[in-house]
């Protein structure tokens, strides 16, 4: 044991270097002394065996040289130009005067905006009259008209070929009506189906859903299940159905007036209908 001892102040004393005694200012120096880039130095305790992704490079947007600003903005329209400039001026004014409202800057803002006004004044002028020489861009022309007299003649156009088509359609197509015989609102809504049948002709199909019938209509067909694959859940329910097809089409639930059959049934049969709601219209065998 003795000489083990002797050894290693032998080998101490040897390599004088070791002697020194290394505590925490002795890191801390050495640590300094590193490289500022050094990445161990700055974090020493996380070791030599370590990987991170590097950090990604942000490359900084390029500025388009002076002359290509200049050659962007002569290739615009002189009027653009000209327009972006004024509603910059027109904004600036407005900022200025609001921070400092004195009566200069007021007064200068005021000044071009009414400059501006009348200028959009002179821009609906020209346009109305482009609008009056031009019909296909007359707003007024397209619909409904907008005075009393073409408002009348337009509404009674409008019923004639109305009726017309529900003569073409009678020929074709039927309302199936779906009610029980305990609602308010079927029995409230059954005499306007009946007017409506003898005026315009097209045949009203009563469907019960609880198997009783309406004084309106006393033959009736009671429900076979074709109200749970129109999924009916709420009634009255009008239905327009194209035997021949299997075609039908939901019209509207509750007390309807006979404008609003006549109004609904055009809608869901012009041309292109079936494209705006295609979900709605259901393929159904009626044999």
């Amino acid at each position: 044991m003795r000489t083990l001892l002797v050894g290693l102040a032998i080998a101490f004393v040897a390599h004088p270097a070791l002697s020194q005694q290394q505590g925490p200012d002795t890191a801390v120096s050495s640590a300094s002394a590193a490289p500022a880039g050094s990445i161990f130095w700055g974090d020493y305790r996380r070791g030599w065996h370590f990987y991170e992704d590097p950090e990604p490079e942000v490359t900084p947007p390029q500025k388009l040289p002076p002359r290509a600003k200049e050659a962007i903005a002569e290739s615009r329209p002189p009027e653009l130009v000209e327009f972006a400039r004024l509603q910059k001026r027109l904004e600036d004014y407005r900022n200025i005067a609001i921070i400092r409202p004195t009566e200069a800057n007021v007064r200068r803002y005021m000044e071009l905006e009414a400059s501006v006004v009348r200028q959009a004044s002179y821009f609906s002028e020209v346009a109305q009259r482009v609008a009056w020489s031009t019909p296909e861009l007359d707003m007024t022309l397209q619909g409904r008209p907008v005075n009393a007299r073409g408002i009348e003649v337009f509404d009674r156009e409008q019923a004639q070929s109305r009726n017309q088509s529900l003569a073409a359609l009678a020929r074709t197509h039927v309302l199936f009506f779906f009610f029980r015989s305990d609602c308010p609102y079927c029995h409230a809504f059954a005499p306007t189906l009946e007017a409506f049948q003898a005026r315009h002709g097209i045949q009203i199909v009563p469907i019960s859903v609880d198997g009783g019938g309406l004084p309106n209509f006393p033959q009736y067909r009671r429900d076979n299940g074709i109200s749970r694959t129109l999924q009916v859940t709420q009634v009255p329910a009008v239905f327009l159905a194209e035997p021949f097809t299997g075609k039908i089409t939901p019209i509207g639930f509750g007390v309807l007036s006979e404008s609003q059959l006549i109004e609904r049934i055009a809608t869901v049969t012009a041309p292109g209908a079936d494209a705006l709601v295609p979900s709605v219209t259901r393929q159904v065998s009626l044999k």
